[in-house]
């Protein structure tokens, strides 16, 4: 039995989370401010966090990064009223794992969560090699870090998620809704374009400042990653 951290200050939004996910069978526990947040989690054991982004004394964004400085793995949604692409990226550069705009139903939480821990379990049973090098990118996954023709590339966590899962899958089409469920463990939303954001902030850091190109867009379709000079974007 999952054992959820909830960090919401609205008791009510809190109560509700709670009922409803212990009905669906999760044990939990509730902070009421994002220090009290990080108190219970540094004190505790969980297998998933569920934060909003304004808190008292600490925001939702700080938490992310603070879970993050300690743990790289344990999933954490963000769940708030704010939803613009931009609280979106925010989201996902502090370190979140999903992002979810209240109102919300219960039923689809459930659903999230039963995904990211699902992935988690995966992960942690697949046997992943310590390095991955691609043309003249090597993506070493024990230290995190990225290089590209011996030189070091700074990339944030989803960042680097989006690049390793297409090193992963090289010289093939991936498509936006593709992206969205494996690495933003998320459906697409055709109104927003975080995607294509991340897309570009990958090609600034990694094909920029280099002849060869590994990151080509396929107009209407999606993104292929191959070394090459095809580049449609």
């Amino acid at each position: 039995m999952a054992c959820i951290l909830i960090i919401e200050d609205d008791q009510r939004v809190a109560d509700l989370l709670k009922r409803g996910l212990e009905e669906f069978g999760y044990q939990t526990m509730t902070a009421y401010d994002g220090e009290m947040g990080i108190r219970l989690f540094r004190a505790g054991n969980y297998e998933l966090i569920i934060t909003d982004v304004v808190l008292p004394k600490m925001n939702g964004f700080d938490v992310c990064k603070e879970v993050r400085g300690s743990d790289k793995n344990v999933p954490i949604i963000m769940l708030t009223a704010l939803g613009t692409t931009d609280d979106k990226l925010e989201g996902f550069d502090a370190g979140a794992d999903d992002y979810m705009v209240k109102p919300f139903d219960i039923r689809e939480i459930d659903a999230r969560i039963k995904a990211l821990l699902k992935r988690k379990t995966v992960k942690n049973e697949s046997i992943i090699k310590p390095e991955l090098t691609y043309a003249d990118l090597t993506i070493d996954f024990q230290t995190k870090t990225v290089y590209r023709a011996g030189r070091e590339i700074k990339l944030t966590p989803k960042e680097f998620n989006l690049l390793s899962y297409m090193a992963q899958n090289p010289e093939r089409l991936l498509t936006r809704v593709e992206i969205a469920d494996k690495v933003w463990n998320t459906h697409f939303d055709t109104g927003t374009n975080f995607i294509d954001v991340y897309i570009n902030y990958l090609r600034k850091k990694i094909d920029k400042e280099f002849d060869s190109k590994l990151i080509h867009t396929k107009p209407g379709m999606g993104f292929i990653f191959k070394s090459g000079n095809e580049n449609k974007d």
